[in-house]
């Protein structure tokens, strides 16, 4: 479990960057605000989760 919550920032920034990549072929402003919130998400649970793992 432990392994899987490590990478769980990992996995929600690449959920926001394919987004990204949707916008590219469907340009809508709600994909690119849900691309930040995913992005900001990950990269904060990242930072706090292997602060309190490790």
């Amino acid at each position: 479990m432990n392994n899987f919550l490590k990478y769980l920032g990992v996995i929600f920034v690449l959920l926001g960057v394919c987004c990204l990549g949707v916008y590219e072929v469907l340009p809508e402003n709600l994909l690119l605000a849900g691309a930040l919130v995913l992005e900001l998400i990950g990269i904060l649970s990242f930072i706090l989760i292997n602060r309190k793992l490790d």
